[in-house]
């Protein structure tokens, strides 16, 4: 059997099982109480609710929860159940303490659900790598013997099969961080959401003692159940976590980008300001010096027709009358002299007034200690961020949480295989390699669904004997798919 008769057969019977919950009414309300609030992650709420005894639901089964005043609806998903006690994350809080809720589950929609991925991976080839697939495709139909046995050397498909499941994870631990330092993108998968931090926990555990730092490379979809695994804290690791905590520091830079802006556009016409003046300074100070320069040779002139005028009467008698003929006798010294002190006296007053005018400009055009140095300094990180222009476009887009584009950014995401199947976001996001812990535990439908999103390698792990003992590979059942015809 091919890969897409496969994925058809169990389409069919995901629609033959939704069909069915739904006309049993399956998904009927159930009344919980002794709610609390166990911890709060950026935007998620994780609280825990005991629940009557016969009451069994599914893990990363879809609720509503509606509080006792019918307020405040929100919407959640189940991460655990213990006996009666249900760990359920919210997107809402309803509270520290709430005495009673209603869990309203929605298992024909989780089912719906996961027979649409199936379907998209059918409808959309392109979108979908099928190659790595059709490996697991051959694994899923073999009895545990069989599967035993499955070569597992190719670079495509391996398989570690192994009772011991310490074993199992230190090898899985060990692969992680080789393909990590290969630059490999890896969607590694557990059963349920304690096995998924247990995992992540040897996986961070692998990488520190490797020397690589797991914080930067791994991240654990949803909120963890166990606050430490493998001396590893998970709550560091939780997706919702790494992202509030990038937003964050995201806001607080565009807060500090905002502030460098408004102080660049508050120094910007100050200082613009201060240059006019300072242009208009140094012109007058130009005046000024041209003044004095005319006045100094006005000086010159009169000591000179002074002293002349002087020594006029003991000057030999040629020279008088050289000096005559030339015009220059003691009238018109005295009138030359008149005329310079006209001059001097009326350029005297056009340096009094370019003084003042300097008096006047000098403190106007004075920038303060260390200003302009700071604009400088603004300028230039504005312009490394590209000017003006982008730096408005910057502070005028809206900053909502890209989680897509976050999750891209880790070498490593850890989830359950009911998340990756019915998650919207996982639709989005393509892997290099699949690395499933305890395969055997997990639905063959999840499992095609995950395999459908990595393009080179799969890594299945897990005890061979328990594939006969949880059915999880069975086949669906002939009516099963006649009923979905």
């Amino acid at each position: 059997m091919t890969g897409r008769e496969l994925i058809e057969l169990w389409v069919g019977s995901l629609e033959a099982e939704r069909i069915r919950l739904t006309e049993t009414g399956y998904d009927a309300p159930v009344v919980a109480s002794q709610g609390r609030l166990v911890h709060t992650t950026g935007g998620l709420h994780l609280y825990e609710f005991v629940v009557p005894a016969d009451v069994q639901l599914s893990i990363d089964l879809p609720v509503s929860v509606v509080p006792a005043d019918e307020a405040d609806t929100t919407e959640g998903i189940v991460l655990r159940q213990v006996g009666n006690s249900l760990s359920v994350q919210l997107v809402d809080a309803i509270g520290c303490e709430v005495p009673a809720v209603t869990l309203i589950p929605d298992q024909a929609g989780l089912v719906s659900t996961a027979a649409s991925r199936l379907k998209d991976i059918l409808a959309k080839p392109d979108l979908y790598h099928l190659g790595p697939t059709e490996r697991l495709v051959s694994l899923l139909q073999l009895q545990a013997i069989e599967a035993e046995q499955f070569p597992s050397a190719s670079s495509v498909f391996t398989t570690v099969w192994s009772d011991d499941r310490s074993f199992r994870r230190q090898q899985l631990g060990n692969l992680a961080m080789e393909l990590i330092r290969a630059n490999k993108r890896i969607l590694l998968i557990s059963p349920d959401h304690l096995s998924c931090d247990e995992m992540v926990g040897m996986v961070g555990r692998t990488m520190k003692a490797g020397g690589m730092n797991h914080k930067t490379w791994i991240t654990r979809y949803e909120l963890p159940i166990a606050s430490q695994a493998a001396a590893v804290d998970l709550h560091e690791l939780g997706f919702e976590a790494q992202m509030h905590q990038f937003y964050a520091k995201s806001q607080g830079n565009k807060a500090s980008l905002k502030h460098k802006y408004d102080r660049f556009r508050e120094l910007a016409p100050f200082l613009s300001q201060k240059e006019a003046k300072q242009k208009d300074l140094d012109e007058v100070r130009l005046l000024e010096w041209r003044l004095v320069t005319q006045l100094r040779d006005l000086q010159v002139k009169m000591a000179d027709v002074q002293k002349t005028l002087t020594d006029f009467e003991n000057l030999p008698l040629f020279q008088r009358l050289t000096m005559q003929a030339v015009g220059k006798n003691a009238a018109s010294l005295k009138q030359y002299g008149a005329l310079y002190q006209g001059q001097m006296d009326q350029l005297n007053n056009e340096l009094d007034a370019a003084k003042g005018r300097i008096q006047q400009l000098a403190p106007e055009a004075a920038v303060p200690r260390g200003k302009r140095a700071e604009f400088e300094e603004l300028q230039e990180q504005i312009a490394k961020l590209g000017g003006t222009k982008r730096v408005r476009e910057l502070l005028a887009a809206e900053e909502y949480p890209n989680r897509q584009a976050f999750i891209q950014n880790r070498r490593l995401v850890a989830a359950t295989p009911i998340r990756v199947a019915s998650d919207p976001l996982f639709n989005r996001v393509r892997f290099d390699v699949l690395m499933v812990d305890e395969a055997p535990r997990i639905a063959a439908p999840s499992l095609l669904a995950a395999a459908g999103l990595v393009r080179e390698r799969i890594v299945v792990s897990g005890d061979p004997r328990e594939i006969a003992t949880t059915g999880q590979w069975a086949m669906p059942q002939p009516d099963l798919r006649a009923a979905s015809r």
